[in-house]
This record gives structure tokens, C-alpha cells and sequence, in this order.
């Protein structure tokens, strides 16, 4: 039944999304799978919806207008993708189309019932299911009531959600076209959803089954809450049995409606243990023949299973690849870098190549696999402890995948170990609780001391770095015309900025001083851990805001006056501290020795910052050196453009250099994987079996409604929160306390501008806390979702000392 507008299910596969769209070339793929049964159809083809498109003139400018769109404007985007389903709808089919869907029909049976259901070519992908976006139809009878709701499925490319769906994932509205797929009705006993990995753990070898009696609808629009079978190893492990009061059930002359299920019915498994086992076995197989984790919709009828539907579940944090079957645990390396961001493949192989362990790749992330480290106590305790300290998310994430006895393997301890026989309480002077708490306020009483100990620390080049920008501030604060030229330097482009900025009156000493800060940190950026990030020296309009911020909040000479108050603080807090030692018994012993550890700590904590300095310089000479050879490869013809190389690992990119050939092809599906990444929220750890896991504080000492965190810069500030998640957007005024998802060092002129810090990564030592003690700053790291759950302009108040923000009325 191969045509232009209609083709059999059998006749399609997965490689034919552009002519059946997403759905229609999986149910094709489906349908070669044995012992896979899928119902009888048809797929009215991609050809067929734009011939339909071409029959109304008036759709070019309406999708015109559509792309112009402002993207917070709902009203106007609900009432003009309306105004195009209309159009769409009332398009008459043209008869030869009409006739070759008509024939599709004879094939089931004209007078067969039908779900009509849409299937677009960007859906049911790899990177984006665009799952509910647009519509299905079921039990529709007659070839009449078939050609109307073919209509509805076309027109329903235009549905408000699926608008925002592809505004929300980049997608332009002309690239999409939709397909339709007519298949034989299956009236089920049962039907649901079958996920072959844990949709909430990400883990690989469970499988989770929800059933209920009809049709699936009755589970997807939420009539009634479904049994949720859980399967491991091909056994069921859990089951949840819920009462299914209603069913959604096809009517003899079609369509629909929900009806009461008998009450003797209603807390009766919709499956047994056994049918459940087979599907997953089904599962597993349409799995493995897709070669990643379904979401599979199914019908049980006459004890036969039959799939309507199998999609990627988009959701799933990757499993980085190994060659062998042993259990692995990994630890991000993103979270300890303060840079979670995917990594483009160019950036992922230089950091592997000069990284001092061995890192695997997933998701566009790093990772360390730990899993050796693990397996021994004396080992395992050590990482626990250094990685605890950093971050006790990565610390309590461990401990729950150490909890399942089964996945680390372990050695005994050597020594005796467990509670003295008898069960007695330990007297006070031994118990735990007491020693636990007794490091707690000592903890919290050095920590105090300690921060301000550090205040304007020497040779700190992350520090001087945002005290720099303040002295550049310093020279364009007096001239006029060159703060106005960069209110509006958006109209500039990078590489005319610093010329167009000499020509101003004011400018040049305006430009020499940006370009002397450019010299000596121009090779930094936000995430310039990935080589293929655009560098200050790149894009130097990136660091506009941050000057203009400080011409308006800051007076002249601030960053020495800021400097030398630090360091008036530091002397302060050492004489007291020095002179409360020295009233104790060998109190002048005790302060000669504290005084020589604090001159240690003070001389030696501003280099912390510079290895990590001397790596982004190397980049930024690498990156240039590989950028010329970009460019010989463009003028060869062989790349298209420069930036293709970031594409490609240093390995591959070396070959090419050589080869002088190159698969666009890779290219490309490495383009797509990249943003399709960014949509993924890397884990702290992950295991080999795919469980994501982020840890959690076990804290039940804070405020109702607290958010917790990692106390790394002691002090309270309450403010106003600035949610800032791009550098170049940058808008603050003194007093503001800066909330983002990580900050790298980067970040840190904007430090010189706040009151207080809050991000969603970090730990003790990583730069942003570093910098936030060393500017005095109020800071709380490890805040999961502190960019979603504090709203832009809210009042805050940041617990730096015990490691909690408030969120004030």
C-alpha cells in the first residue's frame, strides 16, 4: 500500500520520521519486532499534511507572525495558534487524498473502529518526546469521521501546548509537519503504561508497570490513580493495588465515556504477577531493539498484549559506557568544578587529557568512577570524609547507594567493631550524641574567627580579579559619553566593541584600561573548565554589567578602601584571638603557635586559587592554536565552519588535521546530543545501573520553610535576591544577594557588588565560597533548586554560619 500520502505500518520503520513522523516510524519499528504485536494501520504521510498547508496561503503569514511572537505573551499566542487550527481544520481534503486514506480504511475494514493519532516528526525523539502535545482520537467509525479527525490531528500541531513545547526546546514551527496514524481499535480488558527503567531513580534493571481496567485513557487524564507493579530481575518486587472506581470504555457507534467499574471489581489487580512478568519480558525486548529505556503504552486483550506506543523516556540521566558487567558508582566531577553545564565533546576530551584521574563521559558531563575506593573501609572512609567536607550531599548520596549491601562489594574490617554486649546505654561521658554536639560548637566558634582570618589574604588573583574591575570602573565613572555608549553597547558587536569604544570622547583611556584587564584576565569565563567556552578576551561585552554595576554602586577608590578594611578586620580578629590564647594556662606558648599557623594560612590560601588560573591561561593558548587549525580546515573546505571542531574530541580532531576528511553526519547528531543535554539535570552520583542520586541534609534543626544548605562563609544578611543565571545579565545594587545555580571564579567581580551568596552547587572549598570568605560575604552552597524556589526580588535572609536561608514575607 506504499504511496505519497499513505503507508502500511509494516511498510515504515524508525529511519522514516520525516515521512510518518515520530510515532508512526516507532509503531513501524514495533511491528518488526518478534513476538511484538502491534494493531493493524496505516500512516497518512508528512506529504499529505503539506499539501494540506500549501491549500491556504494565509498560513505563511500567520506562522510569521507566530515566530515574532513575544514569548511571555500568552494571550496572543493562545488566540493566534487558535486562529491557525481554525484554518487548518477547514481546509477540505482534496479527493485523491480523501480516496487513498479511504482505501488505507478498506483494508481494516471500513466499517472498523479507529484511533486516529497524530505523530509529528519532532516527537517520541531521542532528545524530546513532546509526549501529550498534540492529539489522539479513539473509536472513531466511518471513513467520514475518520477524514475529520485526520483534520483535528493536523490542526493539532498547533495546539497551544505544543507551541510552547517547541518554543521552550528551540524548535522553529516550519520544520515540524505532521503525520497521522489510523489504527485498528483494540478494546482492551486492560491497558497502562509500562516504564522499562524506575522513571524517579533512573534505575535500568527496574521496570514499573501501572494498569487499570479499559482503555488508558482513564490513567493518562487522571480518572483514576492506576496499580503500580514494580519489577526487578523479572520478578515482581512490589506491587501498590489502588480502588479503580471508573473505566473509560468504547461506545458500539464510537467515541467514548467513563463508566463505574462494579464494586466487587474495583481493588482486583488489573493484572496478575504473571501477566505483569511477561510484559516487562515484552519490555525488555522492544527495549533492547531500540537500544535505549522505553515508556511503552499497552492493551491487554484476550490475555494477549498488544503496544499502541513506545517512545524514549527523554528524562533518564545517561549511564556512562563500559565494557564490562560489574557494578560501578561514579561521582560528578561538575559538582566539585562548579560547572554542572553540558561540556561540548572537544571540551570533555581536553579536560580528561589533562586531568590527573581518569574521567567517563555522560550526558555531557564528567565523572570519577569511585567504586574501587568503595570497596575497602580503610578507603571508603577517607573518600567519605574529603568528599563529605566538600559537598555532604556527594557524602550522603554515597551512603545510600552503600546502603544496598548488595552493590558495592565490601571487605570485613579488620578490628572488633558493634556495641558492647548488653544493650546499656553508654554513660554520658562516652555517648556520641554529646561528642557530636560538642564538634558542632566548635565548629561553629572557629568558624567565625576563621573567616575573618582569611579577610584580603595576599596574591589572591580570584579576589584581585573582581577588585580589579572596580579600578576600571574608577576610569570611566568621570566620562559621560562612555557610560552611555555602553548602555547601549548591545547594538555593538564583540569584535568592534573595544575599536567603536576608542572613538568616543573619553574612550581610549576607557578602552586601555579594559584591554590591561583583558591582559590579565581575559582568558577567564563562566565554565572555563570546557575549552570551547567563549573567553573574556572573546567576548569582552560579557563584562559591561559588571562595570556598569559598579560605576553606579560604588565610589571612587573602592577597591583599595575594600582591601585594606579586609585586612584591618583579619588584624583585629588575630589580636583578639591572640590575646584570649595567651590569658590560658602556656597561653603565650598556645598564641606563638596559633600566630604562626594563621601567618601560614594567610601566605599560602591566596595561591589556592592559582593552579586552577595557571590551567585556564594554557587553555585559552590551546584553544587558540586549535581555532587557526579550525580555520585552515575551513578554507580546505573541509569544515563548514570553525566551530564545528568543538564537536569533535582532540583525538578525532587530530585525524581530521591529517585526514582531511571528516562525517558531517557526526557532526550534526553531536549538535543535537549537546542541546538535548542541557535539558538534563547532572546527579552527584550515579550508578552503573543508572540510579541518579543527589543526597539529602538530614537536618530537623532549622526554620518551618528553610531552605538547607552548606554553611561556607559565616554571618546573616537579609536582602533582596538576585536569581542570576547569565553574567552578562547582570543587574545588581548594594546590598542584593546574589542566588545562582554555581559560581565558577568568573563570577567573582560580581562578588564585589553583594551582600551575600547563595547557589545550588558547591562546598567548603570550592572558589565561590573561598572568594565569599575572603570578601566576608554571608554565603550558603548546596541549595538544591534555590534558583526555582527563590523568586527574583525577594527578600532573603542567609544564614552563613548554620547553613540555611530564609524566605521572608
Amino acid at each position: 500500500m506504499t504511496g505519497q500520502y499513505v503507508r502500511d505500518l509494516q511498510e515504515v520503520d524508525e529511519t522514516q520520521v520525516a515521512a510518518v513522523g515520530g510515532k508512526g516510524a516507532h509503531l513501524g519499528g514495533l511491528s518488526r519486532i518478534d513476538g511484538i504485536r502491534v494493531p493493524a494501520g496505516f500512516c497518512v504521510t508528512t506529504d499529505a499534511f503539506r499539501r494540506i498547508m500549501a491549500e491556504a496561503p494565509s498560513l505563511d503569514d500567520q506562522l510569521d507572525r507566530l515566530a515574532r511572537l513575544d514569548p511571555d505573551d500568552r494571550e496572543a499566542l493562545r488566540t493566534l495558534s487558535a486562529q491557525i487550527r481554525r484554518t487548518i481544520e477547514e481546509i477540505a481534503v482534496p479527493d485523491d487524498l480523501a480516496a487513498a486514506i479511504t482505501r488505507g480504511l478498506a483494508r481494516l475494514g471500513e466499517r472498523a473502529a479507529c484511533a486516529v493519532r497524530s505523530s509529528a516528526t519532532a516527537e517520541d525523539l531521542p532528545t524530546a518526546s513532546f509526549a501529550g502535545q498534540q492529539d489522539t482520537y479513539l473509536n472513531v467509525v466511518g471513513p467520514a469521521a475518520v477524514l475529520r479527525h485526520v483534520s483535528l490531528c493536523w490542526a493539532s500541531l498547533f495546539t497551544e501546548r505544543a507551541v510552547a513545547y517547541r518554543r521552550h526546546n528551540g524548535i522553529d514551527h516550519r520544520t515540524v509537519h505532521m503525520a497521522v496514524v489510523v489504527q485498528r481499535m483494540v478494546v482492551p480488558h486492560a491497558a497502562g503504561v509500562l516504564f522499562t527503567a524506575d522513571p524517579v531513580t533512573g534505575n535500568r534493571t527496574v521496570a514499573t508497570v501501572d494498569a487499570g481496567f479499559g482503555l488508558g485513557e482513564a490513567l493518562v487524564s487522571g480518572l483514576v490513580n492506576p496499580d503500580v507493579f514494580t519489577v526487578r530481575h523479572g520478578e515482581v518486587v512490589a506491587r501498590a493495588i489502588a480502588a479503580k472506581q471508573r473505566a473509560v470504555r468504547a461506545l458500539p457507534g464510537g467515541g467514548t465515556r467513563d463508566v463505574a467499574v462494579e464494586p466487587t471489581r474495583q481493588e482486583q489487580p488489573a493484572l496478575t504477577d504473571a501477566q505483569v512478568v511477561r510484559l516487562v519480558r515484552l519490555g525488555r525486548r522492544i527495549e533492547a531493539h531500540f537500544g535505549r529505556p522505553q515508556d511503552i503504552e499497552w492493551c491487554l486483550a484476550d490475555d494477549d498484549f498488544q503496544i499502541v506506543q513506545s517512545r524514549p523516556i527523554t528524562t533518564l540521566y545517561p549511564v556512562p559506557e563500559r565494557g564490562d558487567e560489574e557494578n560501578h558508582v561514579y561521582v560528578s566531577v561538575g559538582h566539585g568544578q562548579m560547572m554542572t553545564d553540558p561540556m561540548k565533546p572537544l571540551g570533555l576530551s581536553m579536560w580528561q587529557l589533562t586531568a590527573m584521574v581518569p574521567m567517563h563521559e555522560a550526558g555531557g558531563r564528567l565523572f570519577v568512577d569511585v567504586t574501587r575506593r568503595l570497596a575497602s573501609p580503610a578507603s571508603r572512609d577517607g573518600l567519605l570524609d574529603v568528599l563529605g567536607r566538600g559537598d555532604p550531599l556527594v557524602r550522603d548520596a554515597l551512603e545510600t547507594v552503600l546502603d544496598r549491601d548488595d552493590f558495592v562489594p565490601s571487605l570485613p574490617d579488620a578490628g572488633p567493631g558493634g556495641p558492647p554486649a548488653g544493650g546499656a546505654p553508654a554513660p554520658v561521658e562516652t555517648d556520641p550524641a554529646v561528642v557530636t554536639e560538642l564538634i558542632e560548637r566548635s565548629r561553629a566558634s572557629v568558624a567565625a574567627p576563621a573567616d575573618t582570618l582569611t579577610l584580603s589574604a595576599p596574591d589572591n588573583v580570584t579576589s584581585e580579579m573582581g577588585l580589579a574591575l572596580l579600578d576600571v570602573a574608577d576610569v570611566i565613572r568621570p566620562l559621560p559619553e562612555v557610560v552611555a555608549f555602553l548602555r547601549g553597547v548591545e547594538d555593538v558587536g564583540d569584535a568592534a566593541f573595544l575599536d567603536e569604544l576608542a572613538k568616543v570622547a573619553g574612550g581610549a583611556g576607557a578602552r586601555d584600561a579594559i584591554e590591561a584587564y583583558l591582559d590579565r584576565y581575559g582568558m577567564r569565563c563562566v565554565g572555563e573548565i570546557d575549552i570551547t567556552r567563549p573567553r573574556w578576551r572573546e567576548c569582552p561585552t560579557t563584562l559591561v554589567p559588571l562595570i556598569l554595576d559598579n560605576v553606579g554602586n560604588f565610589e571612587p577608590g573602592a577597591a583599595g578602601r575594600r582591601f585594606e578594611q579586609g585586612r584591618q578586620k583579619a588584624r583585629a580578629k588575630e589580636r583578639d584571638v591572640l590575646s584570649r590564647l595567651r590569658e590560658l594556662p602556656d597561653g603565650d606558648r598556645k598564641a606563638d603557635e596559633t600566630k604562626r599557623m594563621i601567618d601560614r594560612v594567610r601566605t599560602f590560601i591566596g595561591y589556592r586559587e592559582y593552579p586552577k588560573y595557571g590551567i585556564v591561561s594554557r587553555y585559552f593558548v590551546y584553544k587558540q592554536a586549535l581555532l587557526r587549525e579550525a580555520e585552515s580546515l575551513v578554507r580546505a573546505g573541509v569544515l563548514r565552519e570553525r566551530e564545528d571542531v568543538f564537536y569533535l574530541t582532540f583525538q578525532e580532531l587530530h585525524d581530521v588535521v591529517r585526514s582531511h576528511r571528516i562525517d558531517d553526519r557526526l557532526v550534526q547528531r553531536r549538535k543535537d546530543a549537546f542541546r538535548s543535554y542541557h535539558a538534563l539535570t547532572p546527579p552527584r552520583v550515579l550508578t552503573s545501573e543508572g540510579e541518579a542520586a543527589n543526597g539529602t541534609y538530614r537536618r530537623d534543626d532549622l526554620p518551618a520553610g528553610a531552605l538547607s544548605g552548606l554553611p561556607v562563609s559565616a554571618g546573616t544578611v537579609e536582602g533582596r535576591a538576585r536569581v542570576i543565571l547569565d553574567l552578562a545579565r547582570a543587574d545588581l545594587r548594594a546590598g542584593d544577594i546574589l542566588v545562582t545555580t554555581f559560581t565558577d571564579p568568573s563570577w567573582s567581580p560580581l562578588f564585589v557588588g553583594v551582600a551575600g551568596l547563595v547557589t545550588e552547587v558547591g562546598g567548603l572549598m570550592t572558589h565561590g565560597a573561598v572568594i565569599a570568605r575572603e570578601y566576608g560575604l554571608p554565603a550558603v552552597v548546596g541549595v538544591e533548586r534555590a534558583t526555582r524556589l527563590i523568586r527574583d526580588g525577594q527578600r532573603i535572609r542567609v544564614h552563613g554560619t548554620e547553613g540555611y536561608v530564609e524566605i521572608l514575607s
